[in-house]
C-alpha cells in the first residue's frame, strides 16, 4: 500500500471515529471533534448555544404537552388542580426571578444554575418514566414522551457542559463551576397509588415544565450576553 493510500485510510478511520463518538446524540447534527480532525466539524460558540437552546425549547414543549395530557387523563378530580400546592423539589436551588435579575448574574453563576437544575431532574424523570411504563392507559398514548423527556435532560446537560468547557477554554468564565455532577436537590420518591400518586405526578410535571422554561430562558440570556451579534 502506498503512503498516500495509508493517509487516506487513516483519514477515513478518524471520520468513522468521530461519527461513532458524536453522531448518536440529538444535539450533534454533525460529528464534532475537538482537535479538528479530517472530516470533523468544529462548531462555533454561537452554534453550540443554538443547539442547546433548540434542544431546551423541544424539551419544554414536550413537558408542556405531557403536563396537559396528564391533567386531561389522569388527575382524578380536576376541581383540585387549582388548589394543589406546588412544592417543587428544586425550590432549594436559588434561581433568578425574571429576565433582569438573570442578566445581573455573573456568567459563572448563571451557567451553574442551569447545570444544577438539569442535574436535579435526572433521577426524578427516570423514576417518573418507570412508574408510567407500568400504567397501561398512559403507555398507550404518552409513555414515549415520558422516556424522551428523561433522555433529553441527560442530553441537554452534556450539551451545556460542552458550552461551559468552551467558555472556560476561551477565558470567558472561571474554572470553578459547581453543580456538574451531584444533585443539589432530590425529590423524595414514594410508592403511593391512586389519587395521591396522580397528584404527586401532576406536581412533578408542573415543576418540570416550570424549570424547563427557566433553563430555556437562561440559555438565551447567557447566549446574548456572550455572543450578542448572533440573533439577539
Amino acid at each position: 500500500m502506498s503512503r498516500n493510500n495509508i493517509k487516506q485510510v487513516w483519514a477515513l478511520l478518524l471520520v468513522l471515529l468521530c461519527v461513532e463518538l458524536h453522531g448518536g446524540g440529538t444535539l450533534s447534527a454533525a460529528p464534532i471533534c475537538s482537535q479538528g480532525q479530517a472530516g470533523c466539524h468544529v462548531p462555533s460558540l454561537a452554534d453550540l448555544f443554538d443547539r442547546v437552546i433548540q434542544h431546551s425549547a423541544r424539551m419544554h414543549s414536550i413537558s408542556s404537552d405531557l403536563h396537559s395530557e396528564f391533567e386531561q387523563y389522569f388527575v382524578p378530580n380536576k376541581n383540585h388542580i387549582g388548589r394543589i400546592n406546588h412544592n417543587c423539589h428544586t425550590s432549594t436551588i436559588l434561581t433568578p426571578n425574571g429576565k433582569q435579575n438573570a442578566q445581573r448574574l455573573a456568567r459563572e453563576e448563571l451557567t451553574e444554575v442551569i447545570l444544577k437544575l438539569l442535574v436535579a431532574w435526572r433521577d426524578p424523570l427516570w423514576h417518573f418514566h418507570q412508574s408510567m411504563a407500568h400504567q397501561d392507559d398512559f403507555n398507550n398514548f404518552s409513555s414515549n414522551k415520558a422516556l424522551e423527556m428523561s433522555d433529553m435532560v441527560l442530553d441537554l446537560h452534556r450539551g451545556v457542559e460542552k458550552v461551559a468547557d468552551r467558555l472556560q477554554n476561551l477565558g470567558m468564565i472561571s474554572n470553578s463551576l459547581n453543580g456538574r455532577s451531584s444533585p443539589e436537590a432530590m425529590v423524595p420518591w414514594s410508592d403511593t397509588s391512586g389519587e395521591s400518586r396522580a397528584i404527586s405526578d401532576h406536581n412533578l410535571l408542573y415543576c418540570f415544565k416550570r424549570d424547563s422554561n427557566k433553563v430555556q430562558n437562561y440559555l438565551k440570556i447567557l447566549k446574548c450576553r456572550i455572543v450578542p451579534e448572533n440573533g439577539c
